[in-house]
């Protein structure tokens, strides 16, 4: 009889092996578990002071966002980056924006770099989204980290992308110390993403 096989994550199911641009994993530097789920009476991520923390897009990265969009629904995958989707929390309509999700020892992450984005209000509605490359689809479920959560998560993401995104952190980059990362972890929503079998 055949061995049974893990469950793939998100991105694994995204991936086509071979396949340029494929999403790849960032260090690891925690086990998954410690990543906790919202449990009754867990602490849930600060939104005081830092809500209305959010660093809106400029037209030159609205345009660049939305030829990665189209980019990733076609299948090239721009190091790493998925097209995501989540209804909309008033319009239940799908909104779509390109995003760069980060595998961590065997669980998968969406990181806002820019902070409370709409996707990330839309996501808290939802519970959870799509992500697209190519032809391939795969529905989430999403919990939000705590804050108390996130530095690993934040220092492995900036490894990947810091070149990308460091902008949006005031200074904090992956050689920060944790302290800093959870100074600045307020500021950043990040889910983890779970595929829905």
């Amino acid at each position: 009889m055949s061995p049974v096989q893990p469950a793939q994550t998100p991105l694994q199911a995204l991936r086509t092996p071979g396949a340029p641009g494929t999403p790849h994993s960032a260090l690891l530097h925690q086990p998954p578990q410690a990543h906790g789920s919202h449990e009754p009476g867990a602490p849930r991520a600060s939104r005081s002071g830092a809500a209305a923390h959010y660093v809106r897009p400029g037209l030159l990265d609205r345009a660049f966002g939305k030829l990665v969009g189209r980019l990733a629904r076609r299948g090239v995958s721009l190091m790493g980056t998925a097209e995501l989707s989540v209804l909309g929390r008033s319009s239940g309509e799908w909104r779509s924006i390109p995003v760069n999700p980060l595998g961590l020892e065997g669980a998968d992450y969406l990181v806002s770099a820019r902070g409370h984005s709409q996707w990330v209000r839309n996501m808290r509605a939802a519970g959870g989204g799509r992500l697209t490359l190519g032809r391939k689809v795969r529905h989430f479920s999403a919990v939000e980290l705590t804050d108390a959560e996130k530095p690993a998560v934040l220092r492995a993401y900036l490894e990947r992308w810091g070149w990308e995104v460091g902008r949006f952190f005031d200074g904090v980059t992956a050689s920060s110390t944790d302290e800093e990362l959870l100074a600045a972890a307020p500021r950043h929503p990040v889910f983890r993403i779970t595929a829905e079998q």
